[in-house]
């Protein structure tokens, strides 16, 4: 039977998906149930001690914070630039690349310097008369949250900006026209036709910030460990079998979270169209 032409096209994609993505996935899988025998030892392990279900779910929580963040910050920046003129877009959008040429661990490393000791923002509070002795700002879940916030955001207005590029800004205009307020006009016309591409960024935060490791390890305690933290800690002890369950997990969770957004993302979109907010 011979493969129709176009079938072709998608063959190279096919095959990187299962090189890069499929096979790993089984790989870990294979490994966490497999230690040389089959057991699930790991995976009860895992459920049955407290201290990995609270790192389970402190992930989770402080994936979802920074994911509501970002869209919080990000939407009305990207709104802002879009309805700039072209020139001055194009400024601001390389304004906000402009982190982004640096890796993670150069940002994480400027964060130390700004909520140290004898950071800026101690020297600030100190200069202004808030504080006589510095503030304790690095290993705490603040110093996490804000870092993660300020390395992903910038992904967040890009995803906004580009969905919000494709509207017709003549719709809004017609809904002025047929006599919608301007909130009106914006809340049931601009709001959900960007509303898509705002749940993608989302998503994409969202599915970033759960693999996070360098930013939790460097500013925050041992409060604020994440699975990541964990699956280096016992990779760090050989402990190959539970890394991987903690792995297979961490997919999971993730595959999973992704779903009930974009469930909930479409039900909000929904209740916007029918004026439910």
């Amino acid at each position: 039977m011979k493969m129709r032409p176009i079938l072709w096209l998608f063959l190279p994609a096919a095959l990187l998906l299962a090189a890069f993505i499929v096979l790993p996935s089984f790989d870990l899988f294979r490994a966490s149930v497999f230690d040389p025998e089959f057991s699930t030892k790991h995976f009860q392990r895992l459920f049955e001690r407290g201290v990995y279900l609270d790192v389970m779910w402190r992930t989770i929580r402080v994936s979802l914070a920074v994911a509501v963040l970002c869209t919080v910050i990000g939407y009305p920046v990207a709104f802002f630039i879009n309805l700039q003129p072209r020139r001055r877009q194009t400024i601001l959008l390389f304004l906000i690349l402009i982190p982004m040429w640096m890796s993670i661990l150069i940002r994480t490393y400027a964060w130390i310097v700004v909520l140290g000791r004898d950071g800026l923002v101690n020297e600030a509070l100190a200069a202004l008369g808030f504080t006589t002795e510095p503030v304790q700002m690095l290993f705490t879940s603040g110093a996490v949250l804000a870092a993660m916030v300020q390395i992903l955001l910038p992904i967040q207005i890009l995803t906004c900006y580009a969905a919000m590029t494709e509207i017709d800004l003549d719709l809004i205009r017609a809904a002025r026209v047929l006599g919608a307020r301007p909130r009106q006009a914006l809340a049931r016309v601009f709001l959900p036709l960007s509303l898509d591409g705002t749940l993608t960024g989302l998503v994409i935060i969202f599915m970033l910030s759960m693999g996070f490791f360098i930013t939790p390890a460097l500013l925050g305690g041992r409060q604020d460990r994440m699975i990541a933290n964990l699956i280096e800690f016992q990779v760090q002890r050989l402990n190959w079998s539970f890394a991987a369950a903690l792995g297979v997990v961490l997919l999971v969770l993730t595959v999973a979270m992704i779903v009930l957004l974009r469930a909930g993302g479409r039900m909000l979109a929904r209740r916007i169209l029918k004026g439910g907010l």
